[in-house]
């Protein structure tokens, strides 16, 4: 396994992080603590969660089946960076109004001491906020991430759909309290989706983020099975999406038959690539999906092959404003 620190913190994550966002919806916990398991003997330390995970109506049900396989014991807690977040709304409404999808003091609070109850530890590693919001000042914020990292609760904050000048003004208003501020990004990014390198990715660069891109494969799009279009993979649901980049798909796919490795693979390899990206999220749903995700570690993509890649899909020519403007 590889590792590096996360962004501008002293904290080394595997530069693969296991997603858990299928445990208890797509993945029952039977067949999740395995999964958790093989992670931990590659040598994955980074798992990451949220407190919203595990269905529309069990809200909080990830958690709790991360929560049971630390009890297991066997160092399992201790090995692990162990990262969650806070936005989004519980179904249990036990805050009314202040369950709403928003970040507030008083949420953040209360949203922290119900993670750590679920996942049965006394700390997080890695807290994030799961969406910006705006609406709210950040004389709060950091207030009520201070108070957490304080009182030992939380290690670092990391933040997960943030604009550019979202990321800018948190680490500026951060600086201003004396406070470390964001240590990482989570963000949708991938061979289809490159927007976030006219702005995200060279902030996050700039101001001490490790970007964590999650969707590293465009919800299956950039599978191998996705031209296959094989019920229950994890292409599935995706028929139009395919016929829509299907060119591209099939160049890609060409390309990945030629270097002798499937397209996942490659698209976790031209992540890894960017000096920008700590670590892809992984969100395997079996063993086999997971075993196969190592080898992404392996895979050297040289300058031909990410020229070649830059033609099948391309981005938006580099960062902002030299992108687009003379």
């Amino acid at each position: 396994m590889q590792y590096t620190k996360l962004g501008k913190s002293g904290m080394k994550v595997s530069r693969l992080c296991l997603g858990t966002m299928n445990f208890g919806e797509r993945t029952d916990e039977k067949e999740a603590f395995p999964i958790m398991d093989t992670a931990l003997d590659a040598g994955i330390n980074f798992f990451d969660t949220a407190n919203v995970y595990g269905g529309r109506e069990n809200s909080g049900l990830t958690e709790s089946i991360i929560g049971r396989w630390f009890k297991q014991g066997g160092g399992r807690r201790e090995k692990v960076v162990l990262a969650t977040k806070v936005y989004g709304a519980m179904n249990d409404r036990l805050d009314g109004p202040n369950d709403e999808r928003a970040l507030s003091a008083y949420k953040i609070r209360r949203h922290l001491e119900g993670s750590l109850r679920r996942l049965q530890t006394d700390h997080i590693e890695l807290y994030q906020m799961h969406h910006v919001d705006r609406s709210v000042s950040w004389d709060e914020l950091w207030g009520a991430f201070e108070l957490a990292v304080s009182q030992g609760k939380v290690g670092y904050v990391g933040s997960s759909n943030f604009a550019g000048w979202d990321i800018a003004v948190a680490q500026s208003e951060a600086k201003g309290r004396g406070f470390l501020g964001l240590v990482s990004e989570q963000h949708k990014y991938s061979l289809t989706c490159r927007l976030p390198e006219l702005e995200v990715l060279p902030a996050s660069q700039s101001l001490g983020l490790g970007v964590i891109p999650w969707s590293p494969l465009d919800g299956g799009l950039l599978s191998r099975n996705a031209l296959k279009k094989i019920a229950g993979s994890r292409s599935g649901g995706n028929a139009e999406r395919v016929e829509r980049h299907q060119d591209q798909l099939e160049q890609f796919s060409k390309l990945c038959l030629e270097l002798g490795e499937p397209q996942d693979n490659v698209a976790l390899a031209w992540l890894l690539a960017n000096p920008a990206v700590a670590a892809p999220i992984i969100g395997p749903r079996s063993l086999e999906q997971i075993e196969s995700s190592l080898r992404s570690l392996e895979v050297a993509l040289d300058d031909s092959v990410m020229a070649q890649l830059d033609e099948i899909f391309p981005g938006p020519g580099g960062a902002a404003p030299k992108a687009y403007a003379w």
